[in-house]
């Protein structure tokens, strides 16, 4: 086989940072853990042997059917037994599509060119997932992890911050993957928290999100009238809210975000918004 450029691989196969995975990771005996893109299998075999099953999901049918048979040879079948090979897309991946009981933990080395939609909905489709380790494009680590009112703070930081507590958990060398990547990589634990707000509301609040960081130099006034109705309105939301109707999306936390959705279902735009 080769690594398709298309799909992102690029490969882990280096022992050491597999064992630093999977210590991050911090999986139990008694805890399923979720793989998203096992590649070669070279984490699978590492979470393998601490965690108490594995559920590998795998977009490449060549790379999804050659798993089972690495894990045996490697670890032998008493251990490839725990292992559960999904041939599927991350990106479109549903509670149903895997057997056994839901996952608790999330372990993945993401694709760099998905890395952002996959991880946003894994956490929205697998609430049970209650942590998790991702290795991602060293920007997109940045991003993901980001406070309010910094250069990379975007809609990533707030949408992950709906769902989860993220914070940085190291660099990763580009000389442990093949092919050597182009780019540098880095790793983002989180641990899931309670929604930030209704969970109801998560569209209108991600809408806002989005609407405020597409003219992110703009004011809230003038970047959410097309989602509040107006500007008058975006004036009477933040108010509500107590949000400054002049500062910027930056510097808004994701419960910003959260009171001025919540203020808006309860003064909704006269014409859609």
């Amino acid at each position: 086989m080769r690594p398709a450029k298309r799909r992102g691989q690029n490969f882990l196969v280096d022992p050491n940072t597999v064992r630093r995975l999977v210590r991050l990771a911090a999986a139990g005996s008694d805890e399923t853990v979720l793989e998203i893109g096992p590649g070669l299998g070279s984490l699978t075999l590492g979470l393998l042997a601490a965690a108490g099953r594995v559920v590998a999901v795998e977009v490449d049918t060549l790379l999804a059917e050659a798993l089972p048979a690495t894990a045996t040879a490697r670890l032998g079948p008493a251990v490839a037994s725990r292992l559960t090979v999904v041939a599927a897309d991350g990106l479109r991946l549903v509670p149903a599509d895997l057997p056994g009981a839901p996952p608790d933990v999330l372990a993945a080395n993401l694709p760099y060119n998905v890395a952002v939609p996959l991880l946003l909905g894994v956490l929205e489709r697998f609430p049970s997932i209650g942590r998790g380790l991702v290795m991602v494009q060293a920007e997109v680590a940045d991003r993901l992890t980001a406070a309010p009112g910094g250069r990379v703070y975007g809609v990533p930081s707030v949408k992950v911050a709906w769902y989860a507590s993220a914070r940085p958990a190291g660099a990763v060398p580009r000389a442990v993957f093949w092919p050597r990547p182009n780019v540098d990589s880095s790793l983002v634990a989180f641990t899931r928290r309670a929604p930030a707000g209704p969970p109801a509301l998560r569209g209108s609040v991600f809408a806002a999100v989005d609407a405020a960081f597409a003219q992110r130099r703009k004011t809230l006034r003038t970047a959410l009238s097309g989602w509040a109705g107006s500007a008058s309105t975006v004036e009477r939301l933040a108010r509500a809210a107590g949000v400054d109707p002049s500062a910027r999306g930056e510097t808004l936390a994701v419960a910003d975000f959260t009171r001025l959705a919540i203020a808006r279902s309860v003064d909704p735009p006269a014409c859609g918004g």
